[in-house]
């Protein structure tokens, strides 16, 4: 199964700063990445819809789709794909209501329960769940395992991406735990457009060998 990659801003982690993190973008749609989610959550209203407009720029005429973390309003303003949803954002069902047809929707998870009841209230495409392995980017937060992202993907239906700490060297155990792919920042924080490359294609086929076990 060729797993759903997601690259997760963090225009703090890469050379370059905004103009960089564009570059980033424009990489990993040629990269095949499918979904790009602006997570900038330091960014007031006007900056943060000015990135996301260059973002959706970089990736018009492929199949890479910009989700905005958390902020209809700017995802609307700038063009962007879809909304990423916090766990305690409102709910996917209201925001459908309030976006364009096609308009995709995520929402964070961190246990079986919370997924399932978000799954039941409807609205959304996707479900985010984590923090799988250690991570960074959520310094002393204990990371729920393979196991755990095991548990959330068998009691839904929608489709589950781990998230926090994944590698090409780990993400072999979410594959096999039944993730429909992953999201990652540091797996894309580079100035290098081939090292992105070789990053997306070396944890494509690791995710699609333990897929296959």
């Amino acid at each position: 199964m060729t797993p759903v990659v997601c690259l997760i801003t963090d225009r703090a982690r890469v050379p370059g700063g905004a103009d960089g993190t564009v570059a980033c973008v424009t990489w990993a749609a040629r990269a095949g990445v499918q979904l790009v989610q602006v997570r900038e959550r330091d960014l007031d209203g006007g900056p943060l819809t000015a990135l996301v407009r260059r973002c959706v720029a970089a990736v018009r005429g492929t199949r890479t789709r910009v989700l905005v973390n958390d902020r209809l309003d700017v995802a609307l303003a700038a063009g962007a794909h879809g909304v990423h949803l916090r766990a305690d954002s409102m709910p996917a069902a209201k925001v459908r209501t309030l976006s364009p047809p096609g308009f995709l929707l995520g929402r964070s998870v961190h246990a079986r329960d919370e997924a399932l009841h978000a799954a039941a209230a409807g609205g959304l495409d996707y479900l985010l769940f984590g923090t799988v392995f250690a991570t960074s980017s959520k310094p002393g937060r204990r990371p729920a395992g393979a196991s755990a992202m095991a548990e959330v993907a068998t009691a839904v239906s929608l489709p589950v991406l781990a998230v926090g700490g994944v590698t090409p060297d780990n993400v072999g155990e979410v594959a096999m735990a039944g993730s429909a792919g992953f999201a990652a920042i540091g797996v894309f924080a580079t100035a290098s457009e081939a090292a992105l490359a070789r990053s997306v294609a070396a944890a494509t086929v690791a995710f699609v060998a333990a897929s296959r076990r």
